[in-house]
């Protein structure tokens, strides 16, 4: 099987373990690690659609409104975060909580494209699919993009060779770490390369080296794309 592709889930690697890897390989991330130590990823909190409905509701705002309109959404939804109760609750009820109408709408679609099996969040079958299928399976979702769906797959589904080249931090981490200009998002993806089949470890560092060379916090994502603070 391809790197990068779907493997067993009982037998996948970790990100520590892969940071372990790429250390042997690389010195630059093997100062990273010496540095930062071994990635600190939380553990998903929240099922996969919860985490999905989390990352639309977020989506351009501040940390405490979001929190704010995200709880109220689980109060109207009844604490109960899934595809049906989303679309069985009236949109003016999801207005209410604060929500525009794009993001009523992003969670009606989101709702229906994991009911009608478009958006995979059964364990197995994700298993079963690589990344790029779900990723394109998740962009479909209105309010969902490409980056966002990378995060997903990072920090909820614990893929670890996702390349998020289309992340201004992540170039910038890996000019300063390995001492380049910042790579364009094409340079960027063939020089993640040597990464294989850990670039989501790789990518994590790159984060970490914005802080370290550039004396600025790191903005690190979760799963919904928002930031961790890790």
């Amino acid at each position: 099987m391809k790197a990068g592709t779907a493997t067993s889930v009982g037998r996948r690697p970790t990100y520590r373990q892969g940071a372990i890897i790429l250390a042997e390989r690389d010195p630059v991330i093997a100062d990273l690690v010496a540095a930062v130590g071994l990635p600190k990823v939380p553990p998903a909190g929240e099922s996969h659609f919860s985490t999905l409905a989390r990352s639309i509701v977020y989506q351009q705002l501040a940390g405490a409104a979001a929190r704010a309109i995200h709880g109220r959404l689980i109060a109207a939804l009844g604490g109960d975060v899934s595809p049906e109760a989303v679309l069985r609750t009236p949109s003016d009820t999801l207005r209410a909580v604060g929500l525009s109408g794009r993001k009523v709408e992003s969670l009606h679609d989101l709702a229906a494209k994991t009911l009608d099996g478009t958006v995979v969040i059964d364990p197995r079958r994700a298993a079963r699919l690589d990344d790029e299928e779900l990723i394109s399976r998740l962009s479909t979702v209105k309010g969902i993009g490409r980056w966002s769906a990378q995060m997903f797959l990072m920090f909820q589904l614990r893929r670890l060779d996702v390349w998020p080249v289309g992340d201004l931090a992540v170039r910038k981490g890996y000019g300063l770490a390995w001492k380049v200009p910042t790579p364009t998002p094409k340079q960027l993806d063939v020089l993640g390369e040597q990464f294989r089949p850990y670039r989501s470890v790789a990518a994590w560092y790159c984060w970490q080296a914005v802080r370290l060379y550039a004396n600025v916090t790191p903005v690190v994502p979760n799963a919904t794309g928002t930031p961790s603070g890790n």
